[in-house]
C-alpha cells in the first residue's frame, strides 16, 4: 500500500495508558480522612472500571457524562471497605476523578508529529465517553491530531463500520483504501477496520505474538519509520 492519506488511531493502549490509579486513590481518600489499604482500593477500582466499561457509551454529552461519573462513584463507594463507604458521594467522586491520570506512551507525540509532517491526516477512533476530548487536550495530543470520534458521541462502537466511516469523514473524506488504522484490539481494531475496508495494524506493546495474518507493531514509532 502507498503512504496513507489518513492514519486512524485507537486511544487507550495505543496513544495513552492509564497510570495505575489505586495508589492515588489511597492518597485521595487519606486526604479526606479515610485510611484504605491499596489492595482494597484496587479491588474497588476494578469494580468501578468494569461498570464504566459496560456503560461508557451512555455518556455522549456533558450532562450524561456527569451522570455516569456519579454512578461510577456510587459503585466505587459500595466496593470500598468501611468507613470509606460513609464518605459523602461528592467526596468519593472527587477522589475517584483525582486518581485517574492518562499519559501518552513516550513515542507517541513525536510519532504523531512525524506522520503529520509526512502529510497524513490523523483521527482518533475510540470506544470511550465524550471526555476523551478532555484527555487528548490534557495530554497535549489534541494539538497533534486532526480530529477524534468516540463511540458514545456517535452511538456506534468499534468494530462497527460506522465509527470508522465517521473517522474518514473527519480526516477530510479520505477513501478507506487510502487509510490505515492502528489499535491494540484484534476484534475492535483489526477486524473492525478491515470490515470497513481499511488496512489495519495491531499494536502489541507487551510482546504477545499476533494472530496469524495480522500485521503487528511493538511501538507506534514503527508507523513513522516506514511501517505505515
Amino acid at each position: 500500500m502507498s503512504a496513507p492519506r489518513a492514519v486512524l488511531l485507537d486511544a487507550l493502549g495505543t496513544l495513552v495508558e492509564l497510570v495505575p490509579p489505586w495508589p492515588a486513590l489511597v492518597r485521595e481518600l487519606g486526604a479526606r480522612g479515610v485510611v484504605v489499604a491499596e489492595r482494597a482500593a484496587r479491588a474497588a477500582l476494578l469494580a468501578e472500571i468494569a461498570y464504566y466499561r459496560a456503560h461508557h457509551d451512555e455518556a455522549g454529552d456533558v450532562a450524561a457524562l456527569a451522570g455516569l461519573r456519579a454512578r461510577c462513584a456510587d459503585v466505587l463507594r459500595a466496593a470500598l471497605p468501611p468507613p470509606a463507604r460513609d464518605l459523602a458521594s461528592a467526596d468519593v467522586l472527587a477522589a475517584l476523578m483525582a486518581s485517574l491520570e492518562f499519559r501518552p506512551y513516550p513515542e507517541v507525540p513525536g510519532t504523531l508529529a512525524r506522520l503529520r509532517d509526512a502529510g497524513a491526516r490523523l483521527v482518533v477512533v475510540s470506544n470511550w465517553d465524550v471526555s476523551l476530548h478532555e484527555v487528548l487536550a490534557r495530554t497535549g495530543l489534541a494539538a497533534l491530531v486532526d480530529g477524534a470520534i468516540t463511540s458514545a458521541e456517535l452511538g456506534a462502537a468499534k468494530p462497527a463500520p460506522a465509527i470508522f466511516a465517521r473517522a474518514l469523514e473527519l480526516a477530510g473524506g479520505v477513501a478507506p483504501d487510502r487509510a490505515l488504522h492502528a489499535g491494540d484490539s484484534v476484534e475492535a481494531d483489526v477486524a473492525g477496520a478491515r470490515a470497513a475496508g481499511i488496512e489495519a495494524v495491531l499494536v502489541v506493546r507487551d510482546g504477545t505474538p499476533a494472530p496469524a495474518g495480522v500485521r503487528m507493531i511493538r511501538s507506534l514509532a514503527e508507523l513513522a519509520a516506514g511501517g505505515a
